[in-house]
């Protein structure tokens, strides 16, 4: 079903966006309070900074579940930010269930962050009340060092205080993101979110969309070059999107044959089934660029072998294990393999304008706050085309 949000119209080029209803009652189950003395009714929205409806897990093996939180009161440069919209991205699972051995409990999820401006700090001079605003997956770094002076916050040399489970320099423990009512943020780290777009489709590019726009900026992927896009997943699909309306000639590559009819819908001028090792040896010594978005365990080396004099692949998916590299793959046509997280706070806003321009969002699948837990395990098995999103009014 084609979702439709008043006053938000989708652009002719957006993506697809599929609602999931609710099956159960959506104000069922207790609250858990991370202040007891906090607390508040379940079933009643509320926006004081004191008692924060959300969704947590509490420990590595625990579903998540309502819980309450607080956050900060407004400060002089902070931004308040009712939330509409959160994206799902993997990295969520991978914290909650501490696959990373840094998660501390209870830990609240979320950094593709799409909401309204519901109140601001005196000194706010970017924002007002009733504007849209997107936070992703940082709210601060320590501002001063030669990365973040360059517009790098993600590379603090100190560490950027991520969206959920980094230290809170406000309130101490840790902080907690989107999976909630609302959030309160430094201006210096909000996002500035266009009217043009459905905003559900918006959220993933706060995450997914940053983490696949940056590398192809950075290494300037355009017209005349050729380039591959591995995996078709919640980044690989948003790279496909960036590196064909940046002109390039768009390959991808997929164990999945099922998968080359919507990469072509995406953007793909060419599919090749990775497992077909024929089709691989076609395509031997040509790339210019191939962006690796994949997780899984899988052979590094047969992508390498792709790239031309001078290629690079860049690598954005998180693969638990280590890579096994051959370094004649490397030398042999002096190639280059890099890795990249997200963008700066400045390139971020690049990319949004970028997307609002040219009508570029997620694939998405809306579902309530309740139907977390099913689509993490739908996630892990790839049912999902190609990002699912939280509609908040549900929590």
């Amino acid at each position: 079903m084609t979702m439709q949000i008043e006053n938000h119209p989708r652009s002719k080029k957006a993506g697809r966006v599929k609602v999931i209803q609710p099956r159960t009652n959506r104000d069922s189950g207790s609250l858990t309070s991370a202040h007891p003395s906090l607390g508040y009714t379940n079933g009643r929205d509320n926006h004081d900074s004191r008692g924060i409806k959300a969704y947590a897990a509490q420990s590595a093996t625990a579903a998540l579940g309502p819980f309450g939180i607080q956050r900060r009161d407004v400060g002089v440069h902070d931004v308040q930010i009712e939330i509409l919209y959160c994206g799902v991205c993997h990295s969520d699972l991978h914290q909650i269930r501490n696959e990373w051995n840094m998660t501390v409990y209870p830990c609240v999820p979320g950094h593709e962050i799409v909401g309204r401006v519901t109140g601001v700090g005196r000194e706010v001079k970017k924002f007002k009340e009733g504007d849209l605003a997107g936070v992703g997956c940082m709210v601060d770094s320590c501002r001063t060092c030669s990365s973040c002076q360059a517009g790098f916050e993600q590379y603090c040399e100190h560490d950027p205080v991520q969206t959920y489970n980094s230290k809170d320099t406000h309130l101490g423990g840790v902080t907690y993101g989107g999976y909630s009512k609302s959030i309160v943020v430094d201006e210096a780290f909000v996002l500035h979110v266009s009217d043009k777009l459905n905003l559900a489709a918006v959220a993933p590019l706060l995450c997914a969309g940053i983490t696949t726009y940056s590398p192809l900026r950075r290494w300037k992927v355009g017209k005349g070059q050729k380039v591959g896009i591995v995996g078709l997943g919640g980044l690989g699909h948003m790279a496909v999107k960036f590196a064909r309306s940046f002109g390039a000639h768009v390959v991808l590559f997929t164990t999945s044959p099922e998968k080359g009819a919507d990469a072509i819908r995406l953007g793909a001028h060419e599919v090749v089934v990775s497992k077909d090792q024929g089709e691989m040896n076609k395509h031997l010594n040509s790339f210019d660029f191939i962006l690796d978005a994949v997780s899984a365990e899988h052979d590094i080396n047969a992508y390498l072998n792709l790239l031309k004099l001078d290629g690079t692949l860049t690598l954005v998916g998180l693969p638990q294990k280590p890579l096994g590299i051959a370094a004649f793959n490397l030398i042999g046509r002096r190639r280059q393999f890099a890795g990249s997280m997200i963008g700066g706070i400045a390139e971020t806003q690049e990319m949004l304008d970028y997307c609002a321009a040219h009508g570029i969002v997620s694939d998405v699948e809306v579902i309530s706050m309740e139907q977390v837990n099913e689509a993490y395990e739908r996630m892990l098995k790839g049912q999902v085309k190609y990002r699912f999103v939280i509609d908040m009014a549900s929590l």
